[in-house]
């Protein structure tokens, strides 16, 4: 089936990264589900989008809250349908500081916009998925992770509980069609410093579009053998 027969829906739509991600996707002729927690600036995503009324629904809530979740995907599903394509792309960072010292409420704001939110969201579509005998779904994550920089505990330590729990999805729902997969960047070039001031230090940098492309390839039929799998996109080092 074409991309253009899936409803998608995108967390975290009118960010750096999602404006990119829904253009990439209103290009394929798929209704998009576009899910953030103020409804002006979704509205003004799928304007940017060229998306006519009819090719997009809005839902609204904060995904770190399990209710909310599941009140902005229903949102979506009784506007488009049920949900296909699942592209995760909700996120925040902050350093915290050394393991010592940090605050308590810094790990939880890391923990709510990446494990629960994470959590909240696939529990409300990829059942759906599973039951249909197709779905996709697709996360952003950091390298860090891997590397586990100093100072950075909260963040590494919500962003490796994100993959640990969708990379256990992957196994859960292996053989029902639905694929589940983590794309692994050191930073997303929101800002095109990679081409406006090129340096060794943003030269393994992710550019929105090369995500985006990414994301789309994952999402054909072409992918369905690719699941579990932990993608890097900063190969340029």
């Amino acid at each position: 089936m074409p991309l253009a027969a899936r409803v998608v829906l995108i967390t975290g739509a009118s960010g750096g990264l999602g404006s990119v991600v829904t253009r990439t996707f209103a290009e394929t002729g798929a209704r998009l589900g576009l899910v953030g927690r103020a409804e002006e600036r979704l509205t003004a995503t799928a304007r940017a989008a060229g998306l006519a009324g009819d090719r997009w629904a809005a839902g609204i809530g904060d995904l770190s809250q399990r209710d909310q979740a599941e009140t902005a995907v229903a949102a979506v599903v009784e506007r488009l349908g049920p949900v296909d394509i699942l592209l995760h792309l909700v996120g925040g960072y902050a350093t915290g500081g050394p393991i010592g010292a940090f605050a308590d409420d810094d790990l939880g704001s890391m923990l709510g916009q990446h494990l629960w939110s994470t959590l909240h969201v696939t529990r409300a579509v990829v059942p759906g998925m599973a039951e249909r005998g197709w779905g996709r779904v697709i996360a952003v994550t950091a390298t860090a992770t891997a590397t586990t920089p100093p100072t950075l505990g909260a963040y590494t330590a919500a962003k490796s509980a994100q993959e640990t729990l969708l990379r256990t999805l992957a196994r859960e729902v292996s053989g029902s069609g639905v694929t589940v997969n983590v794309l692994v960047g050191r930073k997303i070039d929101t800002d095109r410093e990679r081409e406006t001031a090129p340096s060794p230090k943003n030269a393994p940098w992710t550019t929105p579009e090369e995500v985006a492309t990414a994301m789309r390839f994952l999402c054909s039929d072409d992918a369905a053998a690719i699941t579990g799998a932990r993608i890097a996109l900063d190969g340029r080092t």
